[in-house]
């Protein structure tokens, strides 16, 4: 558990919140007596899944899938006119 000055913590916020979402502990010090303690929120399995997803779903950066992936899955790969390693290998040549 980390231990810190009220001075620090303000100073420093955003550093003790990414060390607790890690699943850290601050303890919160006012002028050497442990006042405080900063902890992660319990939140576990498929609930904070859901949670994460929400929020990249209000944030704009997923869109939620309207259906199952069954559909995509049963279609065969899609055959190229080129071959994709020789490919790779051409533009890796120049590397060795």
């Amino acid at each position: 558990m980390t231990r810190v000055s009220i001075t620090e913590l303000k100073a420093q916020l955003s550093r003790y919140l990414r060390e607790v979402r890690r699943g850290g502990e601050v303890q919160i010090l006012d002028r050497g007596v442990p006042v405080a303690r900063i902890t992660r929120v319990a939140c576990s399995g498929p609930d904070r899944e859901q949670q994460r997803r929400q929020r990249l779903v209000e944030a704009g950066i997923v869109r939620p899938g309207a259906g199952g992936m069954s559909s995509v899955l049963e279609r065969p790969p899609l055959e190229l006119a080129a071959d994709l390693s020789a490919a790779l290998v051409e533009e890796r040549a120049d590397r060795l």
